[in-house]
């Protein structure tokens, strides 16, 4: 079985593959009259560096998110970017036992309070779930031994209407393929429960992406390897007498279809799951990535293609899809575009025909290099996202994209 690379060494290896094309300098980004901005600057310091995530927002536009690197021991950071654009450096981890590396975005409770996990770091550094509280106090709320429990999340947590948390992780687990895990909190304390190990590899295997819940509590998301053809999978692990059980949705052929998804699934209003794979596509093994629907009918599952991405390789959306009170679909991606340091896009739908939309290219220098991001709007209907790269000092930036 194939061992994919972390997003962060995914980055460093096509940033020298770009530099070898002469294509990271680029000059003009392609626009569609919108207006892009770089709200922040990362300088790789005491304000943090290389985000690998996007953002949480709350009721009034204040952002959140993590970085990858940067801080006071250079572990990474949570930071808050408020409504003026000034970033608030929540916590820097020390690299210890209160985790290493966060490379997921977080998500924000009813109280305030924000959720994340570190790839690194805890007690037997294999990374940590954390809470910060809305006073900036962070606590570790469980620490990955890295055997049966898991190890080395890279995802999200999603949260149910009852405050518990569900994840992901890459490693660890029954055969090492990586968990499932939820945690909820009883007697003061914390617990963590692996709702399924992911074993031989035809169940799929090294999940980067985090969970979807339906409202009947069953979990949605995909598996970056694995599965029938070792391209990853969609699956659903639906609850009956006997425990857990998984259900395989799909498995990438990495043809027409993709494959290797890093993305997780999305619900729209009907019910529908749409996600994205980093690769395959028109190009086929060597294709830009793809954009898909699942459509629920009975007991099956129909896959859909909507869109094959241009580029190339591991260019592809990495991710889980925005879609916007209409329907469309808003993602990034990595390393395509004109400059191939990465895009900002937007799919609409007209008469069953999915239609391209480029919002912004990157070009590599001040604007950034290389995003990572899932988007979020404000208000107002801005989009904001992350660029693991360049700007002014080369660490990334937070941009802003106004319509």
């Amino acid at each position: 079985m194939m061992k994919l690379e972390s997003m962060s060494s995914i980055s460093e290896r096509v940033l020298a593959f770009a530099f070898a094309l002469g294509l990271a300098t680029a000059a003009i980004p392609l626009s569609q009259g919108q207006t892009f901005s770089v709200v922040h600057n990362f300088t790789g310091g005491s304000d943090g560096g290389n985000p690998l995530a996007g953002f949480a927002i709350d009721a009034t536009g204040n952002l959140y998110g993590t970085t990858n690197v940067g801080g006071a021991s250079d572990a990474g950071t949570v930071f808050k970017i408020t409504t003026k654009g000034n970033e608030i450096v929540l916590h820097s981890f020390a690299g210890g036992t209160d985790g290493a590396n966060p490379q997921s975005s977080l998500v924000m409770d009813a109280a305030g309070d924000l959720y994340g996990t570190t790839n690194g770091g805890g007690a037997s550094g294999a990374g940590t779930v954390f809470k910060i509280t809305r006073y900036n106090k962070e606590t570790v709320l469980y620490s990955f031994a890295g055997g049966t429990d898991g190890a080395n999340p890279e995802a999200a947590l999603t949260m149910d209407a009852a405050g518990n948390l569900y994840g992901t992780t890459t490693a660890g687990g029954s055969s090492g393929n990586g968990t499932v895990f939820r945690l909820r909190k009883y007697n003061g304390k914390w617990h963590e429960k692996v709702l399924y190990s992911f074993g031989s590899g035809t169940d799929g295997a090294m999940p980067v992406a985090g969970i979807t819940l339906d409202a009947s509590g069953s979990l949605y998301g995909t598996t970056s390897a694995g599965g029938s053809y070792g391209y990853g999978t969609v699956f659903q692990l639906k609850w009956s007498k006997s425990g857990w059980e998984e259900n395989i949705l799909y498995n990438f052929q990495l043809q027409s279809d993709g494959g290797v998804p890093y993305a997780g699934v999305v619900f729209d209003k009907s019910g529908n799951l749409y996600g994205a794979a980093t690769e395959g596509g028109n190009g086929g093994q060597n294709g830009g990535g793809t954009v898909f629907e699942l459509t629920h009918s009975e007991s099956s599952w129909t896959f859909t293609l909507l869109y094959s991405l241009s580029g190339w390789g591991i260019s592809g959306t990495y991710r889980n899809l925005l879609l916007d009170a209409s329907g469309n679909v808003w993602a990034t991606t990595h390393c395509d575009g004109a400059n191939s340091a990465g895009t900002v896009y937007e799919l609409t739908s007209s008469g069953g025909i999915w239609n391209y939309t480029s919002l912004y290219v990157f070009t590599g220098g001040s604007d950034g290099l290389y995003s990572f991001s899932n988007l979020v709007f404000d208000q107002q209907g801005n989009v904001y996202g992350t660029t693991n790269l360049g700007g002014a000092n080369g660490y990334g930036v937070v941009f802003k994209i106004k319509p």
